[in-house]
C-alpha cells in the first residue's frame, strides 16, 4: 500500500519560503489526489491544499492559496507544496495524505496513508 515522506520543513523568518516534498512509496502516486494537512499543537489539523491526479485542479483553503502552490512530478514519486511569504500562523507539523481517489471532492477524513510529517516554524 502506498506510503509517505514529507521532507522540507524548518524554521524560517516571516516573509521567507519552504518548499515541502511527499515522496510516494509502494504504489504509484501518479493514480491519487494528493492533500497536504497541517496541525498546530492545540489545534485540529487543517486540510491547506489538494491537487488531483486526473486533470491537476488545484484546491487549496482561503489562508493560504495566495502565497502557497501545489505541485505534482509523477515521475518522481512526489507532491510539492511551494510556500511563500510565511508567517508565524503557518508554523505547524505539515502532513500529506490521500483519498485513494483520483479526485480531491473528499472530506478530511476520508484522507489516510499519512506520513510522519515535517515541521514547519515561523519564527524571527
Amino acid at each position: 500500500q502506498v506510503q509517505f515522506v514529507e521532507s522540507g520543513g524548518g524554521l524560517v523568518q516571516p516573509g521567507g519560503s519552504l518548499r515541502l516534498s511527499c515522496t510516494a512509496s509502494g504504489d504509484s502516486l501518479k493514480y491519487y489526489a494528493i492533500g497536504w494537512f497541517r496541525q498546530a499543537p492545540g489545534k485540529l489539523r487543517e486540510g491547506v491544499f489538494c491537487i488531483s491526479s486526473s486533470d491537476e485542479s488545484r484546491y487549496g483553503v482561503n489562508s493560504v492559496k495566495d502565497r502557497f502552490t501545489i505541485s505534482r512530478d509523477n515521475a518522481k514519486n512526489t507532491v510539492y507544496l511551494q510556500m511563500n511569504n510565511l508567517n508565524p500562523e503557518d508554523t505547524a507539523r505539515y502532513y500529506c495524505a490521500t483519498p485513494l481517489s483520483s479526485e480531491c471532492d473528499h472530506a478530511d477524513d476520508e484522507f489516510g496513508h499519512w506520513g510522519q510529517g515535517t515541521q514547519v516554524t515561523v519564527s524571527s
